[in-house]
């Protein structure tokens, strides 16, 4: 095929993906503000939401909420969390070096922070305000302590704040300057949509900056080493736009790019993997596509130690009916990734009610699914090395934080969870509720 072929065939993806963002980003906005007219924000803006807490699932229930094998320990509304938007996104969370558990809890108009005690219950500790406007998309990862905040408020920049300081706030809950609090704000981009951490190796990956810029909205690379001064050593911006990535140091089977740092990207309509080693001349390793893609989201690794299989989720599959998925049945998809030349799509998993699937993390062979109306979903995935068609996946716990659409097993909106934080040693889950707050949950499987 002719250079001048492929470049058109590139572009045309790229317009096309582009065209699909702007679509999912257009149908996200309708529905909230089609619940802002409902008033479902100011709905749930109390502690009642709260008040069972604690309280053990009993039954296939946890107070109002639908759960198997999940505890409710303990609930914050977004009003509670000193947000006058009352609305939430993204989560991360943060151990302190004697253990404490801290968790940064998104929202349209900037980062709550909360503390886990011993018991599971949260205590509101601070706030960080946007950096300039509200939206509803935030994304925050950490890295040595520090919890780096981008979004996609215009000029927004990425924040850089000092999570230690959270451990002597005593009393009243304090609301950080965003001119005297933080440790740095880098404005090398304006907005962004997802933050990507490698803490391993002090890097930060900003992804879905402009598609206008040089990096065309690929991983914007940042070495945090210094967080007073983080710097740009470069960027891939080969198969233009990520939408959200995983980077690791490579240990898995394919032997010649053990040690190299390898990212995972998940790239609107492909999994696309590229070598990072050389921050200046990052090499793209391969670019596979899949049958029934509609949105390529986000996904991750099933083992951190073999690396052979990772988990992606499509954020349009179910909305778009595509495939397989248009049952409207949460579908994650499997990829053999033994040669990362030439990953495989190798089976799919399917939840038992209609969602649309969000944001997935791997602890242990289970994954910790977000999965926006029908929130957590526990799913074990620890038979993917002997059979990858996933038929072996099976979901062990849930916790549903959108009762609404219990009755009709689902509805394929973009309500409920947006996102959760599973790394605490504690084993506490986090959970962030876009319309509601923030949930802590124990699973007890």
């Amino acid at each position: 095929m002719k250079i001048s072929t492929l470049f058109t065939v590139g572009l045309a993806a790229s317009v096309h993906a582009q065209v699909e963002m702007d679509r999912l980003m257009r149908l996200k906005t309708d529905h909230w503000n089609s619940m802002r007219a409902q008033g479902a924000f100011n709905r749930y803006d109390n502690a009642r939401l709260g008040a069972a807490a604690p309280a053990p699932c009993v039954n296939g229930k946890s107070g109002p909420y639908s759960c198997d094998k999940v505890d409710m320990l303990s609930f914050l509304s977004h009003s509670q969390l000193g947000s006058s938007t009352k609305e939430g996104n993204d989560i991360w969370g943060w151990t302190s070096p004697d253990g404490r558990e801290f968790g940064a809890v998104g929202q349209t108009d900037g980062t709550a922070f909360v503390e886990i005690d011993k018991t599971g219950t949260l205590r509101y500790v601070g706030r960080l305000p946007t950096q300039t406007v509200s939206s509803p998309w935030r994304d925050m990862k950490v890295v040595n302590g520090y919890v780096y905040i981008g979004s996609e408020a215009r000029d927004h920049g990425l924040q850089v704040f000092d999570m230690r300081k959270l451990l002597s706030v005593k009393g009243a809950p304090k609301t950080f300057s965003i001119q005297n609090d933080l440790t740095a704000w880098y404005r090398g981009f304006g907005s962004s949509h997802n933050i990507v951490a490698h803490e391993e190796k002090n890097m930060i990956y900003a992804v879905g900056t402009s598609r206008s810029s040089s990096c065309k909205g690929g991983l914007f690379m940042l070495d945090v080493s210094m967080p007073a001064n983080p710097t740009s050593p470069g960027c891939v911006s080969s198969d233009g736009y990520v939408h959200d990535a995983q980077c690791v140091v490579y240990n898995g089977p394919d032997t010649q790019y053990l040690g190299k740092e390898i990212c995972f990207n998940y790239n609107e309509d492909t999994l696309t993997i590229v070598d990072v080693t050389n921050k200046q001349s990052p090499r793209q390793i391969s670019r596979t596509p899949y049958a029934g893609s509609a949105y390529t989201h986000q996904g991750w690794l099933t083992s951190s130690t073999d690396m052979t299989f990772l988990l992606l989720d499509d954020e349009l599959d179910e909305q778009d009916g595509t495939g397989i998925a248009a049952n409207g049945r949460t579908t994650t998809y499997i990829f053999n990734i033994t040669a990362l030349a030439a990953p495989r799509h190798t089976g799919i998993y399917q939840s038992p009610v209609k969602s649309i699937d969000h944001n997935q993390y791997v602890k242990a062979g289970l994954s910790y699914q977000s999965n926006y109306n029908s929130g957590l979903r526990i799913v074990d995935v620890r038979s993917v090395e002997a059979d990858p068609t996933g038929k072996g996946f099976r979901q062990v716990g849930f916790f549903d934080v959108h009762p609404e659409d219990d009755a009709q097993g689902g509805l394929v909106e973009f309500s409920g969870s947006w996102s959760v934080y599973p790394y605490f040693r504690s084993g506490v889950l986090l959970v962030n509720s876009i319309e509601r707050g923030v949930f802590a949950l124990r699973y007890t499987g």
